[in-house]
């Protein structure tokens, strides 16, 4: 009965969608060969590359890293601290005017997916993304920077032997023993260009927390291929019997920083310290750190909130 009425009506057989006449299928995709869904798309050249900042390799410089380039030329950088898991959050904090911006996958709500996700968030803004690892172990340094780390920090490292394996695992051979695979560290640039110089670019930087780490500070400084140390002045007031804070005025704990930029300073190599606030960071440059972190973007956000609350109500 249905076949007789399609009949009189002069209408064909309903056809399957896929062979339906759509307009825009058959002018736009057919025309194209459909080739915005073809898995090859992404191999046709059909657009020009994008820009690529300078901390990714490109024909001309394979790796750049600018916290190394502005210590070289004795200046000071203003590094980020990054919490939270999230590459939105890390794209808009990192286009605040940092030199760096780190990943802590320490102490922050971080794992190596949302790692990868915040240096996507930190690219556009050209700062030098750097990680915090968990723990002085290769796989886990080897992987961020396989994702595109130009510097590792590196936790609780309190003896000339664990700052050793830690520029092992940050380096390729012969200076190391890091694998090779840099999926996304090396996806610009011609073949090979990245591995060429990672070595001489990546910072290498021991945490100094530790009574235990200022005991051995001279023969971790003397280790071959560190660039810098960073201070965590929480765990370093705990391990002297202190009560742990950021900001610290302890004339002990001073002593200590004065020490270390001394030594720091009659090798070449570079001091950073983890601070509270603003205004003490300030006064850690002009007393000679020249890497200085101001809390985290999870610290000033809540800061800037609670101000912004008890503004609007009087």
């Amino acid at each position: 009965m249905r076949a007789a009425a399609i009949k009189a009506s002069g209408a064909g057989p309903r056809r399957p969608f896929a062979a339906r006449a759509i307009p825009w299928v058959n002018s736009a995709l057919s025309k194209a060969k459909c080739r915005i869904f073809s898995p090859l798309a992404a191999l046709t050249p059909s657009r020009p590359a994008p820009s690529v900042p300078s901390h990714f390799a490109t024909e001309e410089n394979a790796v750049a890293n600018k916290v190394k380039d502005a210590w070289k030329a004795g200046k000071a950088v203003v590094n980020g601290w990054l919490a939270i898991p999230n590459a939105f959050s890390a794209e808009m904090y990192s286009r605040a005017g940092w030199d760096s911006v780190t990943v802590d996958m320490q102490h922050g709500v971080q794992d190596y997916i949302s790692c990868v996700s915040c240096f996507q968030g930190i690219q556009p803004s050209g700062a030098t993304p750097m990680v915090r690892v968990p723990w002085n172990e290769p796989g886990i340094v080897g992987k961020v920077l396989d994702a595109g780390a130009m510097g590792v920090i590196c936790p609780m490292v309190n003896t000339a032997e664990e700052a050793r394996a830690l520029v092992q695992y940050s380096k390729y051979p012969p200076a190391g023993t890091r694998s090779n695979g840099p999926i996304r560290a090396g996806a610009y640039g011609s073949s090979g260009g990245y591995q060429k110089t990672a070595n001489d670019e990546i910072l290498v930087i021991p945490m100094i927390e530790t009574k235990t780490a200022i005991e051995n500070i001279k023969a971790i400084l003397d280790v071959p291929g560190i660039d810098g140390i960073y201070v965590g002045p929480s765990d370093l007031c705990f391990s002297y019997g202190k009560e742990p804070k950021l900001d610290v005025e302890d004339p002990e704990i001073l002593a200590i920083y004065d020490m270390l930029l001394a030594e720091t300073s009659k090798r070449g190599i570079a001091a950073g310290l983890h601070n509270g606030t603003a205004e003490y960071a300030n006064k850690m440059i002009k007393k000679g750190f020249k890497l200085v972190t101001i809390a985290n973007e999870v610290g000033l956000m809540v800061q800037a909130a609670t101000a912004a609350v008890k503004t609007a109500r009087g």
